[in-house]
């Protein structure tokens, strides 16, 4: 029979089995050895087992050595098999089970293994009791090995998909070239990747420049990272070729890279992945991935890798984008900011500005310090509205007129008025808000005025912090568009020693939170920081990062005046007490009792406190402002207490003869009694009521001091 004829007599009878792969026919022996599939009928009654000759050879068992025992097909299992087969059945039986299945290991005489399947009905009688077991038992090797597989493909698919989203969300956070190494080496950092090392090097005017490093890599060791793109390394070799190289074999690498042969003993990895980092046809650098135990790199794990180096790519192409912009932002607005702040006569001052987190969106935030007639110093820090390079155009031309106004001379409500004049005739609809202060630092004079803007803080030389109440307008173009010019001005007192601060809304203000929560953080900043203006700039930056990174520019400036604080022989206190301070006094009281502990002279705490307390309450109670208080030590001849109380009235206090039951008048009496020597003196816009408390000098006159009537 010719082929032809056979294949057609088999197509002719269906109930012909045919294999597909010889065209012949399939012989009964051949088709048992196929299927591997037998019955049996386990009578437990008799404890006898039937099964048919293909059911014992699923077991492994010559069918003419077979007894019809049931524990003779178990004989040769594995003694743990043989105990999870029985407890699989006496459940089944006990617990009232109709039916079992149940997957167990054959030992065959090649020395593999077969995965057997049993499948059975238990058959009871009407009381319920089993008596009889049927079913069928067949070979599952195939089955379960399939299954296996693809479980672990899919485990291996799941890990590399979960590899892929961890290192997507990753990259997807990262906003610069910082952020990107970050992700790839901080926590977790390798875990995402699946790696147990990796080196990161970008491609900058023509040189390999290593910019991250984590776990186990070649470019860890010295002179195999960062240098000449020319150079015969893998990470070089992968950029400038664009090919990704998957090396699992060191010797091998050796071979091809000798220079790194005297390095491979130190190193514990066994294989690597080199890949090239592109991104729309530009080639930004290279990425390595090394491994401790891997030693192949299979097809899906190749495609994970380029797929791992594309991702990364790409999150450092918008890094690096966003870098250049930030650049060009931070250029721009450093261009119309003041090139360097100038030394002042009489205190420091130092200035802080932080451009906002946003790419090219700049802010018009700004400050400014210019140099005035008469030794004084005018003081600005600003903000325009918007975030875009429109404001910041805006706050240029502002400043710079701004400026101009200033150093004409004008008093501080002329200068916020034609500023705000100029931003009303721009071609815009911006306004702007600013604080401007002028300061003669001889004096301690300073003239405030607000323009919608946060009022200044002033930390005393005890540490405390103020917040003065400064009067203010209507924002810089607002209040021309609304005829209302008006900045009212406020005189501060800036004694020796105190640090007067400016600042924009960014400092203090975060989203969904108060503002006056912001404000008492800065205050708490400015109390617990250092003195001097530099030092305490940097505090500020320091533990106010995260506002400053939120979203909205910073501009802040700190000036302080020079402290008074006399000699080790002979020292020296200023304190300022405002008259809207309901605890000024009190403290002013405290300070100078401790102040005189201090200096070893408690002996007069007593006296000096109670005159303290009735010079400054006659400061307080008759005239419109607050009151200096200068406490000294006057060591020649002998030492003593001096005690001055300034103020801005140009009334003198007069000597009264108080009557029983007057509530006032006995300032000067007790003046009279305490202090060894006392009397008035003019001081500029106002006077200063001073004593000596202590031994008078050995040839002191006291002359009595010369009063006029308030």
């Amino acid at each position: 029979m010719t082929d032809d004829e056979r294949r057609q007599d088999a197509e002719a009878s269906p109930l012909r089995p045919i294999d597909r792969k010889t065209n012949g026919e399939i012989r009964p022996t051949e088709r048992l050895a196929m299927n591997r599939t037998g019955s049996f009928d386990w009578d437990l009654d008799t404890r006898t087992l039937d099964i048919d000759e293909a059911g014992l050879t699923v077991f492994g068992v010559d069918p003419a050595t077979f007894d019809a025992r049931p524990g003779a097909l178990l004989e040769h299992l594995e003694p743990a098999e043989r105990a999870r087969l029985d407890v699989t059945i006496d459940e089944a039986i006990t617990g009232g089970g109709n039916s079992f299945s149940v997957h167990f290991r054959v030992p065959l005489d090649d020395g593999t293994t077969q995965w057997t399947h049993v499948q059975a009905r238990i058959l009871r009688s009407k009381d319920g009791m089993a008596h009889r077991i049927v079913g069928v038992v067949r070979d599952a090797t195939a089955e379960v090995t399939h299954s296996a597989f693809v479980l672990d493909l899919e485990k291996r698919r799941q890990r590399q998909t979960n590899i892929v989203e961890r290192t997507t969300s990753a990259m997807s956070r990262a906003v610069t070239v910082d952020d990107v190494t970050a992700a790839l080496t901080g926590p977790g950092g390798l875990a995402r990747l699946g790696a147990d090392g990796l080196a990161l090097g970008l491609v900058e005017n023509s040189a390999l420049n290593i910019v991250a490093l984590s776990g186990e890599s070649l470019e860890v060791l010295d002179g195999l990272g960062s240098g000449d793109l020319d150079r015969n390394l893998p990470l070089a070799d992968t950029i400038r070729s664009g090919r990704p190289r998957f090396i699992t074999s060191l010797a091998a690498l050796a071979r091809r890279y000798p220079e790194l042969e005297p390095h491979l003993g130190r190193l514990g990895f066994r294989a690597a992945a080199y890949l090239p980092l592109v991104a729309q046809a530009r080639s930004l650098g290279g990425m390595a991935l090394f491994y401790r135990e891997r030693t192949v790199f299979n097809a899906d794990e190749r495609i994970l890798c380029l797929g791992l180096a594309a991702i990364v790519a790409q999150s450092l192409q918008r890094a690096m984008l966003f870098d250049e912009e930030r650049e060009f932002a931070t250029q721009l607005q450093s261009a119309m900011l003041p090139p360097r702040i100038q030394d002042v006569e009489g205190g420091e001052i130092a200035v802080r500005y932080h451009a906002a987190w946003s790419g090219r969106q700049v802010g018009g935030d700004w400050y400014d310090v210019i140099t005035l007639p008469k030794n004084r110093y005018g003081l600005v820090v600003g903000d325009v509205q918007g975030h875009d390079t429109h404001a910041a155009a805006i706050m240029g031309q502002l400043r710079i007129a701004l400026r101009a106004y200033a150093s004409e001379g004008h008093p501080p409500a002329t200068v916020l008025a034609r500023a705000s004049r100029f931003l009303s005739e721009l071609d815009t609809e911006r306004f702007a808000t600013c604080t401007y202060a002028q300061v003669d630092l001889a004096s301690g004079t300073v003239k405030v005025v607000r323009a919608g803007h946060l009022g200044p803080l002033i930390r005393h030389v005890d540490g405390r912090v103020g917040s003065p109440q400064v009067r203010g307008g209507l924002p810089l173009g607002t209040s021309t568009d609304l005829l209302d010019e008006e900045y009212p001005e406020t005189r501060l007192d800036l004694v020796p020693g105190e640090t007067f601060v400016l600042y924009t809304d960014g400092l203090v203000e975060e989203p969904g939170a108060d503002l006056d929560a912001g404000i008492d953080a800065l205050r708490n900043e400015v109390s617990a920081g250092p003195a001097g203006a530099e030092a305490l700039a940097d505090h500020l930056s320091e533990r106010l990062w995260e506002r400053w990174g939120s979203g909205d520019d910073v501009a802040l400036l700190v000036l302080r005046r020079s402290p008074d604080v006399g000699s080790s022989h002979a020292p020296r206190l200023h304190q300022y007490i405002h008259q809207a301070d309901p605890e000024g006094l009190s403290d002013a009281r405290a300070i100078v009792r401790q102040a005189l502990a201090d200096w070893d002279m408690a002996e007069f705490a007593d006296d000096a406190e109670l005159v303290t307390g009735e010079l400054l309450v006659n400061v307080l109670l008759h005239t419109e402002g607050g009151a200096v208080l200068t406490l000294e030590v006057l060591p020649e001849p002998v030492r003593r207490i001096r005690l001055s109380v300034q103020d801005r009235s140009s009334a003198w206090p007069r000597r009264r003869t108080p009557g029983e039951t007057s509530t006032s008048g006995r300032g000067l009496l007790l003046l009279d009694a305490v202090a060894t020597r006392w009397g008035i003196e003019p001081r500029g816009e106002g006077k200063a009521v001073w004593c000596e408390i202590g031994p008078a000098p050995p040839s002191a006159t006291t002359p009595p001091p010369t009063l006029v009537a308030e």
